[in-house]
């Protein structure tokens, strides 16, 4: 599971009101009026709590003639909230799938990287894709934050497509981004780590 969706759903049911409409729908389907009411909470607070809630999945609305209501999705919440104790396991045979030795790594640079530092194009497969991503990430200082357009700048200096590389490094863990800042993750969390010489 990335890590971002665990974020996403630690930061929505975070919140005290939030609980308590997990606990209501814990008991049966309810509409808004209904959950507005039982909290004493006006209509429009309630929708927007139960579109935080609806964006994890563990909440989803299901019309009856004229009245949507909203149910809790018990299988999701249960997966979700034991998420996070399964994250050495996932982490484990994701690294042992993805292990490159330095022979390997080296080929795959020759490959994919011209002797100016340009990267010819994205490679395919996942291997060898965060071989190369694990090779320009590590312009970046760990512990430093970065705008979204110096992020930009570097990547266009070896490859066109910022957007792209930027988006791999999100999604393999390579790097984290909030509020259009990003910072490097633990090297311990990154798929593969190719030593720059």
């Amino acid at each position: 599971m990335q890590l971002e969706k665990m974020v996403q759903f630690h930061k929505a049911v975070g919140d005290t009101t939030r609980l308590r409409i997990i606990a209501l729908l814990r008991r049966g389907p309810l509409h808004g009026q209904a959950i507005a009411g039982k909290l004493g909470l006006r209509p429009p607070t309630i929708t927007h709590h139960l579109k935080k809630l609806k964006d994890t999945g563990m909440v989803y609305s299901r019309r009856d003639k004229n009245t949507i209501y909203f149910h809790l999705n018990e299988q999701k919440l249960e997966f979700m909230t034991t998420a996070i104790l399964r994250i050495g396991d996932e982490e484990t045979v994701r690294a042992e799938e993805l292990k490159v030795d330095e022979t390997e790594q080296s080929k795959i640079i020759q490959s994919f990287v011209t002797v100016e530092g340009k990267l010819k194009q994205i490679p395919r497969q996942l291997k060898k894709k965060n071989v190369i991503l694990s090779y320009f990430v590590q312009w970046f200082e760990h512990g430093k934050t970065y705008e979204e357009k110096d992020v930009n700048a570097y990547i266009q200096t070896f490859f066109d497509d910022f957007a792209t590389i930027r988006r791999e490094w999100i999604m393999q863990q390579f790097m984290y981004r909030e509020n259009n800042t990003y910072e490097l993750n633990p090297v311990e969390m990154w798929p593969v780590v190719v030593i720059r010489k």
